[in-house]
C-alpha cells in the first residue's frame, strides 16, 4: 500500500500516512473548502489498510499497534464530522482485534482542544495518550 503525503496548506492540515512503518499523523489546521474531497480518501485508504490488516491476520500484529497521531491546532464543524469518521473507523477495527495507539496532542492552555480529545476517546471506547505540548 502507498503511502499518503498531504503537505498543508492554510486551510487544510499535514496528512502523512505510512503504512509500512504503521503511523498515520494528522497535523495543523482543519478547514477545507471542500471537506469531502480532502477526507474521503483519507477514510478510504484508512479502511482499504485495515482491512488488509484483518484479512491476513491480526495476530501477527499485536505487539507492532498501528499510531494515530492528532495534532490540530484547529478545526471547523466539517473537519470535525471527518475526523470522527476516521476514529470511528479505527474503533470499529480495533473492536475486530487491530491494534492501535492514538496520540491526541492540544497546547497547554487549550482546554477545548483537550476536551475534544477526551470526548473523541469516550466516543469509540478507546483511551488515548493526551499529550499537552508547552508553548
Amino acid at each position: 500500500m502507498e503511502e499518503i503525503k498531504i503537505e498543508a496548506t492554510e486551510k487544510s492540515p499535514r496528512v502523512y500516512f505510512d503504512p509500512e512503518n504503521r503511523k498515520f499523523e494528522l497535523e495543523g489546521n482543519s478547514r477545507p473548502e471542500n471537506v469531502r474531497e480532502f477526507f474521503y480518501p483519507i477514510i478510504d485508504k484508512l479502511r482499504e489498510y485495515f482491512e488488509d490488516i484483518i484479512n491476513n491476520g491480526v495476530e501477527d500484529n499485536q505487539n507492532n499497534p498501528v499510531k494515530f497521531v492528532f495534532q490540530l491546532e484547529y478545526f471547523n464543524s466539517s473537519s470535525a464530522k471527518f475526523i470522527s469518521d476516521i476514529l470511528i473507523l479505527i474503533g470499529n477495527y480495533h473492536k475486530k482485534g487491530m491494534p492501535v495507539k492514538i496520540y491526541w496532542y492540544f497546547d497547554e492552555g487549550d482546554e477545548d482542544m483537550m476536551e475534544v480529545g477526551e470526548d473523541f476517546s469516550e466516543m469509540i471506547d478507546i483511551p488515548f495518550q493526551m499529550i499537552m505540548v508547552s508553548q
